[in-house]
């Protein structure tokens, strides 16, 4: 998807040149693979349209249209990120520090699928997911054009959360926790890996801090 020659127009906000990519990387058979497992749902696609360095990202909301003229679902307007993170090139730390935060109406009771155009560490579709929950909707779902393929998995697995608390302990969950408002259950299982393998707890706190200035 990055080496398209229309993905740096997309990315900051060219609604053709999203839309001539999302065209060209789109998978046929993703899209029947969603049909099958949600189509009894009829869920409301709802995309990470972030604001990058450049502009909004066109990216996903287009790929969200794309998926509710052929899923026949609908499409939330609405749902907006609402600062801007940068996550784009960035390492795992400042992924981590910069949350994304989100805002716009949620349908209390109604199902959600969510779309973005990359997946890295998770933790954009894992803050979307909290809004939405948060105000009443329920998330069944996810897809992106592209990403790692340790990504894939987007729920942090008891193990990892096992040596997360091992290495780390309370100490900085305690941080984390006044820091960011969730302790590690919330992580995704992407974002977890990059605290154990951490060799302390200043470490962290400094990088965090670090990317957070940044």
């Amino acid at each position: 998807m990055k080496s398209h020659p229309r993905y740096a127009e997309g990315k900051a906000g060219d609604s053709d040149s999203a839309y001539q990519l999302v065209k060209d990387c789109l998978s046929l058979e993703v899209i029947d693979s969603i049909q099958a497992i949600f189509a009894a749902h009829r869920p409301v696609i709802a995309s990470a349209h972030s604001i990058e360095r450049d502009g909004v990202n066109a990216i996903p909301e287009v790929l969200a249209d794309f998926l509710g003229i052929h899923l026949g679902w609908q499409v939330d307007s609405s749902i907006v990120q609402s600062n801007i993170v940068a996550h784009t090139g960035a390492d795992g730390f400042s992924r981590l520090a910069r949350q994304a935060r989100f805002d716009g109406n949620v349908e209390s009771g109604k199902a959600y699928f969510l779309v973005d155009d990359f997946i890295g560490q998770s933790g954009t579709l894992a803050n979307l997911r909290s809004f939405i929950i948060s105000e009443g909707g329920d998330v069944i779902g996810a897809s992106v054009l592209t990403g790692k393929t340790f990504s894939a998995k987007l729920a942090l697995t008891a193990e990892t959360l096992k040596l997360l608390q091992a290495k780390h302990g309370n100490e900085l969950e305690i941080w984390w926790r006044a820091k960011f408002n969730f302790g590690y259950e919330c992580l995704t299982e992407s974002e977890a890996p990059y605290l154990v393998n951490t060799p302390t707890i200043d470490r962290i706190r400094d990088r965090i801090t670090a990317a957070f200035q940044a």
